[in-house]
Parts: C-alpha cells; sequence; structure tokens
C-alpha cells in the first residue's frame, strides 16, 4: 500500500490534475480527484477517465476550468457535472452531491451536497468511495476502502439493502467490479442483491446491457457471470445462461453445461488474446461463447440406454439468444454475429469425424462468412474434454481446416465465392428478361462453383445452356 500512496502523489501531480487543483484553489474552491482513479492508483492500475469533485457550483466551475481549457460542455449541469478537454484530457467536475431517491425509478431528485465526506458515502462501493483532496494530496476515506482494498472486497458505503434499494443497477456494477477487481462481495452485500434482484425490473434494458457488455470486456468476466447467477440477477435479464445449471444430472450422463459454457467462455478470451493480441475485448465472440449451449435445456432428452441428447440445440439456441439480445436493446450487428455463431457452432464436428470435400470448406466459409475468425475461435473454445487424446485430435483437425481455407483462399479468392457468370450474363446467354428464372440460374451456377470450384466462363457456359435445357 505504500507504493500505492506514492502513486497517489504521481496522480495529483500529472499534468492535468495539477492545473486543476491550482485553478480551483486560486478561486477559493476545494477539488478532489474522486472514485476510480484513486482507487486503480492505490492497486497500481492505469488510470484513465479523470473525475473530480468540488464544492463549486455549476456555472462556477464553468468559469473556473474555461480560461485553462479548449472545449468545455454542460449537458451534465442538471446533475452538477462541467466536462471539459484540459491539456488533451477529457475530465469532468461535479458538486458535491447528497441526493434522494423515490424508491420507485433510479434517478434521484439532485439535491448538492456540503462535504466531500457527505459525497462519498453516496457512492456504490467503499473501493469507490475515496478521493485524493488536491493540491493538498490528502487522501479521504470516510467509509474504510482502503480495508476491502487490501481484503479484495466489495462493500456498499452504507446499507446494502438501502443501497440497492436507491439505485438497483448497483447490482449488476458489483459483478461487474468483482470481474474487473477480481474481489469477492461481502456476505451482506451478496445477500442483499439476493433478496433485492427484482428490482432491476425499474432499470432500462439500455443500461443493463451496458452493465453485461462491460462484465464481457474485462480479463475475467466469468467471475462476474457467477455473481449474477449466485445471487438469482441474472433470473431477471438473463434467465437462460441461468437455466443451464439445471442441466446437471445425477448419473452423470453429460457434462455440467453451466460449467462448461463457463470454461468456454475463458478458453475463448485466451484464444482472442493469443490470436488477436493488443485488440479491443471481442464482445460478440464472448457473448456467443457463454450463449452457446442455451438451446440445450429445450432440446433436451434421455434416450433408451440412458444417453442423454440435445438435438438441434445450435437452431434452438440461436433463436432464444436473438429473441434475449433484442430484449436487452443489443444492436442488429452484435445480434447477428452472437446468433450466426451459436448456429453454426458445432457444424465443425463433422469435419472431426472425416475429411471434408474442397466443397464442404467452401460452404463452411460461405456460411460462416464475416464470423468467420470468431468461428474458429469458438469452436476451438468448445472442445473441454478431459480426455487428451481427443481433445489433440480435435486441435489437428482444425488446424487442418484452417489450413485448407488458407490455401482455397490463395487459390480462388473463397471469402468472396460467386458464380462465374453474373446475373446480366445470364440473362444475356439464356436470352431472358429479369426475373425468378435469373435467380434459379444463378443458385445454379453457385451450388457449381462451390462443388467444382473456378469453371471459367465458357465452360460455366456450356453448363448453363444443359442445365436450362432440361428445364421445364
Amino acid at each position: 500500500m505504500a507504493a500505492g500512496l506514492a502513486r497517489l502523489g504521481d496522480l495529483a501531480h500529472s499534468p492535468v490534475v495539477a492545473a486543476l487543483a491550482a485553478a480551483f484553489a486560486e478561486a477559493g474552491r476545494d477539488l478532489a480527484v474522486v472514485g476510480g482513479p484513486v482507487r486503480d492508483a492505490l492497486l497500481g492500475r492505469d488510470t484513465h477517465d479523470l473525475d473530480f469533485t468540488t464544492d463549486a457550483q455549476p456555472d462556477e466551475i464553468l468559469r473556473i476550468v474555461t480560461p485553462i481549457s479548449s472545449t468545455q460542455w454542460d449537458i451534465g449541469r442538471a446533475f452538477g457535472t462541467i466536462g471539459a478537454r484540459v491539456r488533451g484530457e477529457q475530465v469532468e467536475i461535479t458538486t458535491y452531491r447528497s441526493d434522494a431517491y423515490d424508491g420507485t425509478t433510479r434517478k434521484p431528485a439532485v439535491e448538492f451536497g456540503d462535504s466531500l465526506e457527505g459525497d462519498l458515502t453516496r457512492r456504490d462501493f467503499t473501493v469507490n468511495a475515496m478521493a485524493l483532496r488536491v493540491p493538498s494530496v490528502q487522501l479521504v476515506d470516510p467509509t474504510g476502502g482502503v480495508e476491502d482494498l487490501l481484503a479484495g472486497s466489495l462493500r456498499t458505503p452504507i446499507d446494502a439493502a438501502v443501497s440497492f434499494g436507491d439505485d438497483p443497477l448497483r447490482m449488476l456494477r458489483a459483478a461487474r467490479f468483482a470481474a474487473q477487481l477480481g474481489f469477492d462481495l461481502d456476505e451482506a452485500t451478496r445477500d442483499a442483491i439476493a433478496e433485492l434482484r427484482g428490482t432491476l425490473s425499474i432499470v432500462s434494458a439500455e443500461r443493463i446491457q451496458s452493465e453485461l457488455i462491460r462484465t464481457l470486456q474485462t480479463d475475467d468476466p466469468v467471475r462476474g457471470i457467477r455473481v449474477m447467477v449466485d445471487t438469482g440477477l441474472a433470473d431477471e435479464f438473463l434467465p437462460e445462461v441461468a437455466a443451464l445449471r439445471l442441466e446437471v444430472d445425477e448419473h452423470h450422463h453429460h457434462k455440467d453445461v453451466y460449467e462448461h459454457s463457463l470454461t468456454v467462455l475463458t478458453q475463448a478470451i485466451d484464444l482472442e488474446k493469443e490470436r488477436h493480441p493488443g485488440a479491443d475485448p471481442d464482445v460478440p465472440l464472448r457473448m456467443a461463447a457463454l450463449l452457446h449451449d442455451i438451446g440445450k435445456p429445450r432440446t433436451r432428452k434421455l434416450e433408451q440406454g440412458g444417453a442423454v441428447t440435445f438435438h438441434h440445440h445450435d437452431v434452438v439456441g440461436s433463436r432464444m439468444a436473438k429473441k434475449r439480445l433484442q430484449a436487452l436493446k443489443f444492436d442488429t450487428a452484435t445480434t447477428g454475429s452472437v446468433t450466426k455463431l451459436i448456429e453454426l457452432h458445432l457444424r465443425f464436428f463433422g469435419y472431426a469425424e472425416g475429411a471434408w470435400t474442397d466443397s464442404a470448406v467452401r460452404r463452411y466459409v460461405r456460411d460462416a462468412g464475416a464470423e468467420l475468425e470468431r468461428l474458429h475461435i469458438l469452436t476451438r473454445a468448445d472442445v473441454t474434454t478431459r480426455n487428451k487424446r481427443k481433445a489433440r485430435r480435435l486441435a489437428a483437425a482444425y488446424d487442418d481446416i484452417e489450413n485448407r481455407i488458407t490455401q482455397l483462399r490463395e487459390q480462388e479468392e473463397v471469402d468472396a465465392i460467386r458464380p462465374d457468370l453474373d446475373g446480366n450474363e445470364i440473362q444475356r446467354i439464356l436470352d431472358i428478361a429479369p426475373g425468378p428464372a435469373v435467380g434459379k440460374a444463378y443458385k445454379f451456377l453457385l451450388e457449381l462453383r462451390l462443388d467444382e470450384g473456378p469453371l471459367g466462363a465458357h465452360e460455366a457456359e456450356a453448363r448453363l445452356l444443359a442445365w436450362w435445357r432440361e428445364q421445364d
């Protein structure tokens, strides 16, 4: 912690913080860095967005920051927040708050406070309820945030039931911070989530979606998912994941689907980082990994002899995922990516049973489309068997299919497979007008292209005419 305190000094003397501290001191106003930057400095993590709090009112904040900033915005003025760009960095400065909640919405009646300690006490967790007074470099920690940092514990500054009752979104933030920081929830916090999870209904789908995305973007989202499921919170907005736990049976006819799904998510993240180092977290891939088997509870069937099957759980799961993601207001592109990956996640396993023809490989690429790389990762991550021999066989088979795709790309640009003749050429050769017959002929030529590879215009024309003569 001594090193962390030293980093607080570095934070206080950074150019942006120092410039703001001097300006507010000259105006006779208090200023403190608050929340995440203080927490992250103590933990030795990189600090990003700088948030400040002050006893100055919004109009005065604006007057103080204008001379030292290149841009200012007051979109949050009603909530006491003024934004500015100081020395190239975006900052937000908010007047001390002491909000009051009505218990029916998560929007407080904004009331300005008169002390830094009071402002900190209203925040979500003790580890986020610390401030660094500047320029004096004084740590203010009225709720024991430092002790909780040392213990790796998430705890609310006030009674957890009151805190979550005021703002139910904080329950999802608990799961997200558990994943982001690698912390555990204290018993009272966990119990309050289990008791109040139903109040999440007053939170908009968009805000729930945002917290879910931020959880998935962490290095260890599984920790956050476990918090959601174990407390029952997931039942309120993502019940399909919680339902996977029902697929454990005492006779061990099949693997634990819930634990399997979490393992797939972890392995997908590892592969994502290995294959694309430095890239932003791939949320559609991670969502698909988490949801890829949600169709199993609906398709589970106990066969004669005790075997358990999940026929068509890929297709059923894809439909379920689409409905859930739409309910959570995910954008069309993300929803499309996730549902396609779920629908295709079993396709490869037929390859492992016997080598595909070039035609089958082309179809695999065509059907995956823009999701091919994600499908590569998801399919590899979906191997969680403890049988090392089987795992090696599947890995070798997927190495083989990726190599063949690379070879086909080099030979014939498989990513953009099209017939050897386009629609205009089909109309000219068959002497027909635009209409369904052109589409039917195009589909015929596309199937030829997939089955046999490039034919060349002359051969394609001959095959097209022969096919046309056989049509009624």
